[in-house]
């Protein structure tokens, strides 16, 4: 069983579904309204447990409703939460989610998420040891991530960045990271004075940007690779992202080659599209491994 590491964030998705997505100044009448668990950290943990990893998350909550909500939903799905400490002078994270026209929109309030700091992680250096990988995202801190690149550096764990929402890096935090998976907007941003096929060679084997519907492309130190994704009919695609970086993650801590830790990662990202919510499509192990 892969250890898995996820220093990120957690938060309440409240999700609205409607046939039309509002412009600026326009109301719409919507569907149908969900709270349900969320948090690009929170989620990746989530998916990794599922598919079968020992995993522990590394986060803040608010000392609130959504927080105690956001713990039991850890406890519930089996991923260990002795370091998600509750703050208690702000207020849980939440996404406000807007589910319309095949697609969703996305509005993150990271609250007790700008907890997670560098600090933090100082104090939660036990959960380190013996880690197979780290995973981290960017609804936390800039300097906190940079500050667990050096420490996965220094401990020689690989670090598995999902630069999502999408910010500027650090040479030195794209250095320290063994796998960055940016979508293709994400990659425009990051490398935004290299074409994606000069990215991608100029990083083989550690660059891999998701393309959607199409696959996930990189580069093998002799050729640029399309590993093509999955065709199922979605339903809602929140979360997929975060399925993908976590079944890759897994793949490769259980020591899996990258075309074959890719392929399985496309899979679990598509099974996760057919039901509704960030997590409630989140595959099992044996889900996953019935579809290849």
């Amino acid at each position: 069983m892969a250890k898995i590491i996820v220093v990120g964030s957690s938060s309440i998705d409240l999700v609205v579904t409607s046939s039309k997505r509002p412009g600026a100044g326009e109301t719409v009448l919507g569907e149908s309204f969900k709270t349900v668990p969320g948090g690009k950290g929170a989620n990746q943990a989530v998916a990794a447990a599922r598919l079968g990893a020992d995993v522990t998350m590394v986060g803040r909550v608010g000392d609130d409703h959504f927080g105690e909500a956001i713990l039991n939903n850890f406890k519930f799905n089996h991923v260990s939460a002795d370091y998600v400490e509750p703050v208690t002078h702000m207020e849980s994270g939440t996404a406000h989610i807007v589910l319309a026209e095949g697609d969703n929109s996305i509005v993150v309030i990271k609250a007790a998420n700008n907890e997670v700091t560098p600090g933090y992680i100082e104090q939660s250096m036990d959960a380190f040891s013996g880690a197979d990988m780290v995973m981290i995202q960017q609804e936390i801190p800039e300097d906190t991530v940079t500050h667990v690149s050096r420490v996965c550096q220094k401990l020689g764990i690989p670090l598995l960045l999902n630069p999502a929402p999408a910010r500027s890096l650090e040479d030195e935090v794209i250095e320290n990271a063994a796998y960055i998976t940016p979508n293709e907007h994400e990659a425009a941003i990051l490398f935004s004075d290299l074409s994606v096929s000069e990215a991608l060679r100029k990083y083989p084997n550690k660059l891999f940007v998701t393309e959607g519907s199409k696959g996930v492309r990189y580069f093998d130190g002799e050729s640029e690779v399309l590993v093509p994704s999955y065709a199922v009919e979605a339903v809602d695609t929140t979360g997929a992202g975060d399925t993908f970086n976590a079944a890759f993650a897994v793949a490769l801590a259980e020591g899996r080659p990258i075309v074959e830790s890719v392929r399985f990662a496309n899979r679990a990202a598509s099974l996760s599209v057919t039901k509704f919510g960030a997590q409630g499509g989140m595959p099992t192990r044996q889900e996953v491994e019935a579809q290849m």
